[in-house]
């Protein structure tokens, strides 16, 4: 494994994490055509064994070095697994994936991660390898994807700030944790509450209060009470919104990415496309608050759940 640090520039770019299923390779390929449309040179990385039939051109693929089935077939290993040895293989030869990302220096680099939540909460190779790219002269920011659908299940959305939380604290990189599929947020049920109570993460009791009114999750009151007291003694898990189709929506992940990383206090882009930025979405991005997305993908004529309840 190489460990000298390289004399490159300074390079920029998202490290793509998140559950299977929760839209990280979309929204590479979202993310990579709205960056070219800015006018900045990026590309992906797919660093995910598994991932076949990818919908966007990779400049480095994973698959030329190992792939999954592979594993699973030679080592007869389950897909978890799998995955671990993927990884874990990626660490001891890195200096592949140095050469291979030496051809891009001038590039901005989206890395698609793979989907397995343990890879990110507590084991080391993922995070090492992270470290390594750092060492490269990468700066980089982690984009964490997790589905806006669990906001209407408060069990699943405090499983959701607890993973959270944990990836945060372990793979140690400037994080940004995003809701992914905002125009699918309501398909499974109604949100208990207004959508900047799930994005800023407020008063949790709330939400366990809430939860306790179900008579399964009642016994488990004092469970999700300390739960929700280690989220917000932390106070670091907050979410912002995103709908890969809408431009309006990707600027705002955008800005906040680049924030994270230092892009954004760089001149790395000529002035008229900061211009262009400021004149597209106004310098506070009024329209991408938690109150505009809520009008854009909220119900407003039904009532919530909590409504229902004072009603009864």
């Amino acid at each position: 494994m190489s460990s000298r640090p390289s004399k490159s520039a300074l390079r920029f770019g998202q490290v793509v994490i998140g559950p299977p299923g929760s839209g990280k390779t979309t929204y590479c390929q979202g993310m990579l055509e709205f960056l070219s449309q800015l006018g900045r040179k990026g590309i992906v990385v797919n660093l995910d064994p598994a991932n076949e039939g990818l919908p966007y051109s990779c400049a480095v693929d994973i698959s030329e070095l190992v792939t999954l089935d592979d594993v699973m077939d030679g080592l007869k290993l389950g897909p978890n697994g799998g995955l671990i040895y993927c990884m874990e293989y990626l660490e001891a030869n890195l200096d592949w994936l140095e050469a291979k990302l030496q051809h891009h220096q001038d590039c901005y680099v989206l890395f698609d991660c793979p989907g397995q939540v343990e890879l990110y909460t507590h084991h080391n190779s993922v995070k090492n390898i992270f470290a390594q790219l750092s060492k490269w002269n990468f700066r980089l920011t982690s984009v964490h994807l997790v589905d806006s659908h669990y906001c209407a299940d408060p069990a699943k959305f405090i499983s959701v700030l607890c993973t959270s939380l944990s990836t945060m604290l372990h793979i140690e990189l400037p994080h940004v944790n995003v809701l992914s599929k905002m125009d699918l947020i309501e398909q499974y049920g109604k949100l208990a509450f207004n959508l900047d109570f799930f994005t800023e993460v407020l008063d949790l009791s709330y939400l366990v209060e809430h939860l306790a009114s179900d008579p399964f999750f009642k016994k488990f009151h004092q469970l999700n009470k300390k739960l929700a007291e280690v989220i917000q003694d932390y106070s670091l898990v907050s979410f912002v919104p995103l709908d890969v189709q809408d431009k309006e929506s990707m600027m705002q992940v955008l800005r906040t990415v680049d924030k994270a990383n230092g892009y954004c206090f760089g001149d790395l882009e000529e002035r008229n496309l900061q211009a262009m930025m400021s004149a597209a979405v106004g310098a506070d991005f009024k329209f991408s608050t938690a109150l505009g997305v809520q009008e854009r993908y909220v119900d407003a004529n039904e009532k919530t759940v909590e409504d229902e309840v004072m009603d009864l």
